[in-house]
């Protein structure tokens, strides 16, 4: 593969509703989106969400490193082997520009599975896609009111699983989680995501607490990166406690406390595209440490498809999946096919199947989608 042309836009497609947490209020996409060309004539489609309050990258940004890159890979990267080579030899680059690098390593992946005439899984050496992939209900930082309408939904579609997005106001967030019925709770999973809201684990094991329910796992508790704090609060809580911002590459992973009930969400954007998730999952499965797939809020069935090699590779490790949300939040959406869930929060096992024996992604962008792209941040 010679690369000849990459292309990079902002991508800004209008929510449905409103999504808020505790770090942000999105009302649209704020995403990358790549397109690259080979000699050949083919393409290859990337995306990645750059996200300052995760990564510490903006859109601007993460699109001045893309183009930083394009000399470099033009001539290096002609295979996987030598993509596999370029991201070892750019660590550094790398670890500073996850999701620009994600954009770019997406769409180069996509690329050379296509002229391979395979999909990645295959490229990567890994199992072909196999679901059922089901899904979490992600409920936003809404009024009791809005809360208790999105899960009378969730529920009447079948789903199981749930994540809810603290706010910090406790009768707030009490009365959300009332919500969730003693026979809901018998059959239902409900982890809670604080994004970063407290400084200390004592206000945090407090609080938590005295919320109504019980809770397989807390997402980013206490400031990214505070994993003493976040060991004590599981020895205090015993809810187990699932690392986002605070685990951004595999290196980190062996500096876990042992006997704590950790959990890793791994997001393809967050950390640098998919071959650092894989050594992500491969250092957690080293150690035991379940997994859940998470998203960016605003992904497009692109990044929904590459979680999908994700999902897959990590096998029994995986304790949740969350994404796919397509045109149920997306005003529109980019790629044909679309992946979203449906009832029960699966995605369908037809469209699974499809994907799984097409080259590349098996996606493409739709045709009457120009005006949702840019060249202005």
């Amino acid at each position: 593969m010679q690369l000849e042309h990459l292309d990079v836009y902002f991508l800004k497609i209008p929510f449905n509703v409103v999504f808020r947490h505790a770090s942000a209020e999105r009302a649209s996409t704020a995403s990358l989106w790549l397109e690259v060309r080979d000699t050949a004539g083919r393409t290859g489609l990337g995306e990645s969400c750059p996200r300052p309050y995760v990564t510490g990258e903006s859109l601007a940004g993460a699109a001045g490193f893309i183009g930083s890159q394009l000399d470099g890979v033009k001539a290096a990267v002609h295979d996987i082997e030598s993509l596999r080579a370029r991201v070892g030899g750019h660590v550094q680059d790398i670890d500073r520009n996850p999701a620009a690098w994600c954009a770019l390593e997406l769409a180069l992946l996509d690329l050379l599975a296509r002229e391979q005439v395979q999909p990645v899984e295959a490229l990567l050496g890994l199992p072909p896609l196999r679901g059922p992939f089901r899904y979490t209900a992600v409920l936003g930082d809404a009024d009791v009111d809005v809360f208790s309408k999105q899960l009378e939904r969730y529920r009447q579609a079948g789903f199981t699983q749930f994540k809810v997005k603290l706010s910090g106001r406790y009768e707030h967030d009490r009365d959300r989680l009332a919500q969730f019925s003693e026979e809901c709770a018998a059959g239902c999973d409900v982890r809670l995501d604080a994004n970063n809201l407290w400084q200390d684990w004592r206000v945090a094991s407090d609080y938590l607490q005295r919320l109504p329910g019980s809770f397989a796992g807390i997402e980013e508790p206490l400031a990214a990166g505070d994993q003493t704090g976040m060991a004590s609060l599981f020895r205090e809580t015993g809810i187990p406690v699932i690392l986002d911002e605070s685990l951004l590459r595999a290196g980190q992973v062996a500096g876990l406390d042992e006997g704590i009930g950790w959990r890793i969400n791994l997001r393809v954007s967050k950390l640098g595209g998919l071959l650092r998730s894989l050594d992500v999952l491969e250092a957690a499965r080293d150690r035991g440490i379940p997994v859940i797939v998470g998203a960016q809020v605003g992904e497009t069935s692109l990044l929904t498809r590459a979680a999908l090699t994700l999902a897959t590779a990590a096998g029994d490790l995986l304790t949740g999946q969350e994404g796919a949300f397509g045109t149920h939040l997306l005003s529109r959406e980019l790629c044909r096919p679309v992946l979203m869930f449906g009832p029960g929060g699966k995605l369908a096992g037809d469209v699974v199947e499809a994907l799984a024996g097409m080259p590349g992604y098996g996606l493409m962008r739709a045709g009457d989608t120009d005006e949702l792209l840019s060249k202005e941040p």
